[in-house]
């Protein structure tokens, strides 16, 4: 997983709320059994006018002109601000995959829902609560200002706009270490990765029936 400490980026509005995970990714994208492959099929059916399957060639596709990603001034962002709510309905871990791999390193919304929030950490996301104030505020400055970006130090737990403004979020101390140093799930067990050969290593020598193999 990539590690997260200070991130530059343009910013991308994403004007609704309670947008839930088969919006963020459509059910039928599921049927895949890798991790990757995803991003250009984030919000799919409200990217494109026609009607998406697995497997299609993005470039075959009918874009959507009004979507605000689809929009020039918002190409290459990787920051998305969003309303109260975002990613709520199933626990589908495709969500975050997606968000990800279509280039968003960070999420800011007055609220999430839980699974997804939890997702989100263990895929390189970062997901910031701030206040409706304070969000509000984001969206009318991004709405005027094209190219407007944001900096996220995670380390001190801002969010730094253009005009100096530090705007403090709160993240868990584990959530916060796992990112810091691009640790998910597997990453954190491979830590002991020397530890788990040694315990392996003495289990086999006093137990040697259970390295048979059935052919």
């Amino acid at each position: 997983m990539q590690a997260f400490r200070i991130h530059k980026g343009l910013v991308a509005p994403m004007d609704r709320e309670n947008v839930d995970t088969d919006a963020i990714i459509p059910k039928q994208y599921l049927k895949s059994i890798k991790r990757t492959g995803f991003g250009p099929n984030l919000f799919d059916e409200w990217r494109y006018l026609d009607a998406g399957e697995p497997g299609q060639d993005p470039a075959s596709r009918k874009p959507n002109p009004d979507f605000v990603l689809n929009q020039p001034r918002y190409q290459g962002a990787s920051v998305l601000i969003a309303r109260q709510n975002f990613g709520c309905g199933s626990s589908r871990e495709h969500a975050p995959w997606a968000l990800e791999q279509y280039g968003f390193r960070a999420i800011i919304a007055p609220s999430f829902a839980d699974i997804f929030f939890n997702n989100c950490f263990k895929n390189g996301v970062l997901p910031i609560v701030l206040s409706e104030a304070q969000v509000d505020k984001l969206f009318n400055e991004v709405a005027a200002f094209p190219g407007y970006a944001l900096t996220i130090d995670l380390e001190r737990q801002v969010v730094v706009k253009g005009d100096g403004e530090e705007l403090p979020f709160d993240v868990q101390p584990f959530r916060k270490y796992c990112l810091l140093n691009g640790f998910d799930d597997i990453g954190l067990t491979l830590r002991h990765a020397e530890k788990i050969k040694a315990y392996e290593a003495e289990r086999l020598a006093q137990k040697p029936w259970l390295n048979n193999r059935i052919v």
